[in-house]
């Protein structure tokens, strides 16, 4: 089943969710500030995705700026800054099956429908 981590606050995540809506696929919604994926969730989302995890990072957001900026961190504290910060997390990422995608633009989304 195709998942979307959404924060509704997110404009680009509420445009995704907006997607999956109307392409009449059965998809289920994780508002991941809610329900925070836990360290393995998130190290196996990352590798759907591909990515390092410092790639999934939202490097603007202030909790990262304050504490994490200028740091060197390890993957592993990468993926717990995470876990205990979910706001870092880049949205909305879009999971179907074995492959994910970071949704900005939202044309990722539709390559892995």
């Amino acid at each position: 089943m195709i998942q979307i981590l959404h924060n509704p606050r997110c404009g680009k995540s509420r445009d995704c969710l907006a997607f999956l809506t109307e392409s009449g696929k059965e998809f289920e919604v994780i508002k991941y500030l809610e329900t925070v994926p836990k360290f393995e969730e998130l190290k196996k989302i990352i590798s759907k995705l591909g990515i390092k995890p410092i790639d999934l990072v939202r490097k603007k957001e202030p909790v990262w700026v304050e504490n994490f900026k200028n740091k060197t961190l390890s993957d592993t504290e990468i993926i717990q800054a995470m876990v205990a910060n979910p706001i870092l997390i880049e949205r909305p990422i879009v999971i179907n099956g074995e492959k994910a995608v970071i949704a900005r633009p939202l044309e990722n989304a539709k390559s892995i429908m």
